[in-house]
């Protein structure tokens, strides 16, 4: 099947996608049949993997261990969110777990994201209480489909939605999680669904499943990386995994599962480059230094599926000269109450509530580093802004302006561009409409009529990959075969087919925690 002749039957639905998913993995049958063997493998992402290297070469020369320095029922690689969420329903069954992180403190990109989790509805019902309008599962299933351009798996697509109440509701009720009584909107999302921690970061969401987890008995252990996956044969299961702490090495036994929670590979510039070119080195990333993707190597070279590798995001808010998302920088993607993205012209050149990628692509096009997101006081309140503007002010984060024109002044941008755009925006939402970039003017936006006012710097960078490994509803691992690896498991940003060629905002928590929690249950039911 020609790319262009899939990507026509992803776009017609649930149907077509598995039925175009089933053909390419027929051919992939029938070229190893033919006698390639683990040699170029098409993948359903629409680049080769090669695994071959560092794969099955490696693999052939690597001995089993004759014995083990450790045994488990399920070992998590990785401290992030899903990590953290598999670790805990796992160990809730009685299994004895215990989670490796390769970094010396324990989180991964989940404790220094933005602290903004989607999620239809939830136990205070936030969405009815402040009047914000209608939602249901069918409409965030149908954003996320979307916004992935059809490349995401629709039952991989369900499975976060209809999971996502309760696994906030979960970390809320046995985690101690606190929220903002606030919801926002953002780019993509067709209803206010973005539910906001106390601090605008992932901590409190991290330290509530870490909390979870303990209770039950879950392990941690800082500073161990993994570095193989032992497997015997084709058809056998997973054994364990080789670990490096400092200059030791030990091999821990695997009893039930290995689930692999090990994130993306955002800054690796060679695995970027590798399956997407245009991602070129001079981007900046969001990512913490340990999101380096060796983990989907060492499945592949067991002979694990990888997918749509290929689909990197770039998010449009990163500070300008560093990257950084901080609990600032998070308030360049809460647009649901009428913050507007200008350049250094002070114009306006996207509508707000674009995709990530949009947004992005627009920045790149015009060349202008960097862009601004404007926005003032009435409207940070809406989304609990008044927590953050202080500390913000004060680091700097925030520029603060008591007019426009003030405004304009500081950002080094024509104060009177400035002021007309504003202006223009203003009689936009009176009128309920945008002719320039036709942007959707709902009751709940506020215009920027009163200030202060405050802007962000932003320029994009290296967020978030798409692709990964395969996996089925359960977070089995599947592999170039069509079948499920015994014994394997991944979740989270490793995985792959969930999100298509774009994530939307707010969607990575209850991807990871949902499925996280799958893989979890899922690993503590295998037999030992």
């Amino acid at each position: 099947m020609k790319k262009k002749e899939f990507e026509e039957a992803l776009s017609n639905g649930r149907d077509t996608f598995q039925s175009a998913e089933s053909t390419i993995l027929c051919s992939r049958r029938d070229i190893l049949r033919g006698g390639i063997g683990l040699g170029i493998i098409a993948s359903t992402g629409g680049l080769a993997m090669n695994l071959a290297s560092p794969g099955t070469a490696e693999a052939g020369a690597r001995k089993l261990p004759t014995k083990w320095d450790e045994t488990y029922d399920v070992v998590v690689v990785g401290s992030g969110f899903a990590g953290l969420a598999a670790a805990a329903e796992a160990a809730k069954t009685g299994a004895k777990v215990l989670i490796l992180e390769k970094m010396p403190v324990y989180g991964g990109n989940s404790i220094i994201s933005s602290g903004s989790y989607a999620a239809w509805t939830d136990k205070y019902k936030l969405r009815e209480k402040l009047n914000l309008g209608e939602d249901s599962p069918e409409r965030h299933i149908e954003d996320m489909i979307k916004a992935g351009d059809y490349y995401g798996d629709p039952k991989l697509a369900e499975v976060v939605v209809r999971g996502a109440p309760d696994a906030l509701n979960w970390m809320i009720d046995e985690g101690g999680l606190k929220i903002r009584q606030v919801l926002s909107g953002g780019g993509g999302q067709t209803a206010f669904r973005v539910h906001i921690s106390e601090n605008s970061l992932g901590e409190p969401f991290c330290e509530a499943l870490k909390k979870i987890g303990e209770k039950y008995g879950t392990k941690m252990r800082l500073g161990t990386k993994v570095t193989w996956i032992w497997r015997a044969e084709q058809e056998g299961p997973v054994l364990g995994v080789e670990v490096e702490k400092g200059k030791k090495k030990q091999n821990i036994a695997v009893k039930k599962g290995l689930v692999i929670a090990s994130g993306g590979f955002g800054r690796d510039i060679k695995m970027r480059q590798a399956y997407n070119p245009s991602v070129v080195p001079e981007y900046n990333s969001t990512n913490q230094p340990g999101a380096t993707g060796e983990m989907i190597r060492y499945a592949q070279a067991i002979g694990a599926d990888a997918i749509q590798l290929n689909f990197i995001q770039l998010y449009p808010f990163g500070e300008a000269e560093t990257g950084l998302l901080d609990p600032y920088q998070a308030y360049a993607t809460r647009i649901g109450f009428g913050p507007i993205y200008v350049n250094k012209l002070g114009k306006r050149y996207v509508s707000e509530l674009e995709r990530r990628d949009v947004c992005a692509r627009a920045q790149i096009k015009m060349g202008l580093k960097p862009t601004y997101v404007i926005m003032n006081y009435k409207q940070m309140v809406k989304v609990g802004g008044e927590k953050d503007l202080e500390s913000g002010v004060a680091k700097g984060r925030f520029i603060k302006g008591d007019t426009i024109e003030e405004l304009g002044s500081k950002l080094n941008i024509p104060v009177p561009a400035l002021v007309e755009t504003v202006n223009n925006y203003n009689r936009n939402m009176k009128e309920g409409k945008d002719p320039e970039f036709n942007k959707k003017i709902n009751k709940d936006m506020l215009p920027l009529d009163e200030g202060p006012f405050f802007a962000l710097t932003a320029w994009p960078a290296v967020h978030f990959c798409c692709g990964g490994l395969r996996i089925d509803a359960s977070a089995k691992v599947i592999d170039i075969w069509d079948k499920p690896i015994p014994r394997l498991f991944a979740c989270g940003e490793v995985a792959g087919g969930v999100m298509g060629s774009n994530r939307l905002n707010g969607n990575a928590y209850p991807m990871c925690t949902v499925f996280g929690r799958i893989a979890g249950t899922s690993a503590a039911k295998e037999k030992a």
